[in-house]
């Protein structure tokens, strides 16, 4: 029997043209399938989009990714991309304290969960009573707390409500936007409890898994930003024979036959359209029917859509953040006075954001392109995050930055600035009425988990019609 052709196919429509949906169409599209990814907004990517500031070229939301996993390295590998990929500089970020003090945050530990619980620099982060207490965990059987849901009760369990409070949860709530007491663990860090089970201590697990990573930092970027790779992957699609249509929003999505799926209408500001869902099986459900705000009616195989198009009770809870990106000339910010940046606890007084990033003390190519777009002027980028958007963003970022920098910034230091607001998922919805997520809501924060968990429902798919086609 000949091997199926693209056009024995049913058309893929992937709807959603985030990192998630991207990679999940060019996964479909380089393997013969016919894919067409529809966007609502004028732009693909998600929350990897490029903005410019004061003439600089910019990531206006995600920076780096997590290389723990190596999804994203494998990735970029296939873009053609690994040869851009940098690692931030080596000093530490920096805690802002509920007393207003700041400390650096402790070299060994994974999402602030201290390798080394009587270590200095863990001391002078929580005090000698709260490591003394997260001491105790070398002395608790590795069993203990081995069935906890949240990372929180891990390691309020494990190591005491100190370190929680102190350290894990001001890094938590910069990284993942919640609390470590609504975090999962497997969406935290799906090797954490093995790693404790084995070892026989929370500690050593971190031990353990900090020195399996990839030698060198927990994060990397690339030269000239992440938003890169939303070139690379539309690029790819295309050359492949796929599609990538934007300003296309779909409203309703109905089977054309049974058994019956999701149809709703899409609303506004839910989600951004990176996120959606893919069916266990398409060659099991048949096609669907797609209506778009514009009356296109379009005939294929639905393996994506937005949570909008769910019903209410089944979207994923998400979260608005607000980003606000700051250039400045401040010559007291050469010495990077607080490293890479800083994560702030949540109560800390004076303070809104609740995190700050130094992106020029990090990145040395954005510092290079700085110093080259203001030779002399001492220019540096801060992007700071908001649970809350400020009445008025840069004004309190401004103020914010002082606070966490120690440098004083008025706003004739201003050169250019921006805000964004951005709706990372909070949960992760594995599941929704036999339909699987893919995107931020479905695998997980961050680059690395949407990845990964597109690469791994695209095998799912694929593999759901190996040797027989979905015919129209």
């Amino acid at each position: 029997m000949p091997a199926p052709r693209p056009e024995d196919y049913a058309t893929t429509y992937v709807v959603g043209a985030g990192v998630g949906g991207l990679v999940l169409a060019w996964e479909l599209a380089r393997r013969g399938r016919p894919v067409v990814v529809l966007e609502a907004s004028d732009r693909p990517g998600g929350q990897l989009a490029r903005q410019t500031v004061a003439g600089l070229e910019l990531d206006a939301a995600a920076e780096s990714f997590a290389t723990r996993s190596g999804a994203v390295n494998d990735l970029l590998v296939d873009l053609g991309l690994k040869d851009l990929v940098v690692t931030p500089a080596g000093t530490p970020a920096w805690l802002h304290r509920a007393d207003g003090s700041a400390v650096p945050l402790p070299a060994t530990s994974i999402l602030g969960i201290p390798g080394v619980a009587m270590a200095t620099d863990v001391i002078a982060a929580v005090g000698g009573g709260a490591a003394f207490r997260a001491q105790l965990d070398s002395l608790i059987p590795g069993l203990v707390g081995a069935k906890s849901r949240t990372l929180g009760e891990l390691v309020r369990t494990r190591m005491g409500a100190g370190v929680l409070e102190g350290l894990v949860a001001p890094v938590v709530r910069g990284v993942h936007s919640v609390h470590p007491d609504e975090l999962p663990i497997e969406r935290a860090n799906p090797g954490l409890i093995a790693a404790m089970r084995q070892q026989g201590s929370l500690a050593r697990g971190v031990q353990s898994l900090r020195s399996r990573a990839p030698a060198g930092s927990q994060v990397a970027g690339l030269d000239g930003g992440v938003h890169r790779i939303v070139d690379a992957l539309v690029a790819r699609i295309e050359l492949v024979g796929g599609t990538v249509r934007t300003g296309v929003r779909v409203v309703s999505i109905e089977p054309t036959e049974p058994p019956a799926s999701a149809s709703t209408g899409a609303q506004d500001g839910e989600l951004p359209t990176s996120v959606g869902f893919a069916r266990d099986n398409p060659t099991e459900v048949g096609n669907s029917l797609i209506t778009t705000e514009g009356g296109e009616r379009l005939e294929g195989v639905v393996v994506l859509a937005t949570p909008a198009l769910l019903p209410e009770a089944e979207r994923p809870a998400s979260r608005a953040i607000t980003l606000v990106t700051l250039v400045v000339d401040a010559a007291g910010l050469d010495a990077a006075p607080r490293g890479t940046g800083v994560l702030v606890a949540a109560d800390a007084p004076g303070v809104a954001a609740r995190a700050l990033t130094h992106a020029t003390a990090k990145w040395a190519w954005l510092a290079d392109a700085a110093e080259a777009s203001a030779p002399g002027r001492h220019r540096h980028v801060l992007r700071l995050s908001y649970d809350d958007a400020p009445a008025d963003p840069v004004a309190q970022a401004l103020a914010d930055a002082t606070v966490l920098t120690g440098v004083e910034l008025a706003v004739d230091a201003l050169a250019g600035s921006s805000v964004a607001t951005w709706h990372r998922a909070s949960t992760a919805v594995h599941a929704v009425d036999g339909m699987h997520l893919v995107g931020e809501a479905g695998s997980g924060t961050g680059l690395a988990a949407v990845v990964a968990g597109a690469r791994e429902q695209a095998g799912r798919l694929l593999g759901s019609d190996e040797g027989e086609s979905t015919r129209l």
